[in-house]
């Protein structure tokens, strides 16, 4: 499993525990603001998710302090004919943004996205996000397609 990353002399890289899920919980109320999050059927999903070897789960801490939350799943994909990773979240502190922790934790996840076999890293971003959209093309990201969703209910 990836070991912790040192990024900087007080920032660091390393895998989700648990315990950590509070702290993510409030990240992921900063990326989806528009949203309602139920925090209980998220812990168990989050808790769920720690299980999988498939799914990884990497945060940023600064002292002591999780500024940064990103997660990939590894999926076989038969476009690639290979192993595709997809990364399902990423957010960084508002406090925090533009210092570089983005960067290192998407530079992490590619890390290990390669040492798990895969060829190729995608992410979906929403319409509206255009800085984010800015920021994964100055890291080498390409927009290649739409992505088209339905609710199941």
């Amino acid at each position: 499993m990836p070991y912790n990353h040192l990024i900087h002399s007080f920032m660091f890289i390393r895998n989700v525990i648990s315990s950590d899920f509070d702290p993510i919980f409030e990240l992921l109320r900063q990326l989806w603001t528009y949203k309602t999050l139920h925090k209980e059927k998220m812990k168990d999903m989050f808790n769920r998710n720690l299980l999988e070897e498939h799914i990884i789960y990497r945060c940023a801490v600064e002292e002591d302090t999780i500024i940064g939350f990103c997660s990939v799943t590894i999926k076989n994909n038969l476009w690639q004919q290979a192993f595709l990773g997809n990364i399902d979240e990423l957010v960084v502190d508002e406090t925090h943004r533009g210092k570089g922790t983005g960067s290192a934790l998407i530079a992490d996840i590619i890390k290990i996205a390669r040492e798990k076999g895969c060829v190729q890293i995608e992410l979906d971003s929403s319409f509206h996000r255009e800085k984010a959209h800015q920021f994964y093309r100055n890291l080498g990201f390409e927009s290649r397609a739409y992505l088209f969703t339905k609710e199941l209910k």
